[in-house]
């Protein structure tokens, strides 16, 4: 995607400093809108399929974080401070005083972060997959155990990931095939876990590498302290924590955040992996549904 074109339907958001990131509304009109923070770092917006399931419940909003997917390309920064002041000019683009947020594993992580830097704009956080507020040390190890068992399962799968994890000279496609068996091991079935990790990778970006090292290293310095905890301590929003239990990323790690909040309710999925709107899409819809009390119209 060059700077100069935009898919149809979708519209430019002018960042405060220049540069454009890609959104686009869907949904029924009226109301709070629900604005959907996707995975990476480095990653772009998947949640098409999702999108058009909530329409019939809100004005949806997607958009692609700074530098990566259909967004301009750019040097940065990479720090989450930028991408909530992102998350802030979409809100002002679409003319919302509030809205809700729907965010994605490190997506979740951004939504929080926004709603904890401005609650006031913020009607409800649904809180998706995400990894808590503990230290990254707290879940890491776990996390790369249930990762190589996962792998381990389908040996021609792993034998495959462990020649592209050999090679730093990997093509476009061999980069996306790289991406697509990491990816299939977020999902509890293993009969279609190939099948829906290629479903994410259609259409292919490629990944912000640089992005993805740096925020990821910035949440290792910054995420675990008493500070956050205090200030998840005095969050004053509705926060909807929804995991799959078969998610390969300890769901424990999620306790320390459901226990700071003031305002939450939790609900995990017994059949599902990282990505529970793929696995469970009824209960999904439904736990997502009962918060149209938090936007009105």
């Amino acid at each position: 995607m060059t700077s100069t074109t935009i898919p149809a339907g979708s519209e430019w958001v002018p960042a405060d400093d220049g540069v454009r990131l890609w959104a686009a509304r869907s949904g029924r009109d009226g109301g709070v809108p629900l604005v959907l923070c996707h995975g990476g770092p480095g990653l772009w917006d998947m949640f098409g399929d999702l999108a058009g399931a909530l329409g019939g419940l809100a004005t949806v909003v997607r958009w692609d974080q700074r530098g990566c997917g259909r967004s301009e390309r750019c040097a940065g920064p990479w720090t989450t401070e930028r991408f909530v002041a992102d998350l802030d000019a979409v809100r002002q683009h679409f003319g919302s005083a509030r809205m809700a947020l729907l965010g994605h594993s490190w997506g979740a992580q951004l939504a929080l972060s926004y709603a904890l830097a401005h609650p006031e704009r913020v009607s409800a956080l649904v809180y998706v997959a995400g990894t808590g507020i503990g230290p990254v040390t707290g879940w890491r190890a776990g996390f790369e155990a249930n990762f190589a068992a996962r792998l381990a399962a389908d040996p021609a799968r792993a034998e495959r990931w462990e020649q592209l994890s050999d090679r730093d000279d990997l093509t476009e496609g061999e980069r996306r095939e790289y991406a697509v068996l990491h990816w299939a091991a977020d999902f509890a079935d293993p009969e279609r876990a190939l099948e829906h990790a290629s479903a994410l990778a259609d259409p292919w970006f490629g990944v912000n590498d640089a992005c993805n090292r740096a925020l990821n290293a910035e949440t290792r310095r910054i995420w675990g302290t008493p500070e956050l905890r205090a200030a998840c301590a005095r969050l004053d929003v509705p926060v909807l924590i929804l995991d799959g239990a078969r998610d390969i990323r300890p769901r424990t790690a999620v306790d320390s955040l459901e226990a700071a909040l003031p305002r939450v309710r939790r609900v995990i999925f017994a059949d599902a992996g990282h990505l529970p709107w793929v696995e469970e899409p009824e209960g999904f819809l439904a736990a997502v549904a009962g918060l149209r009390v938090w936007w009105p119209g």
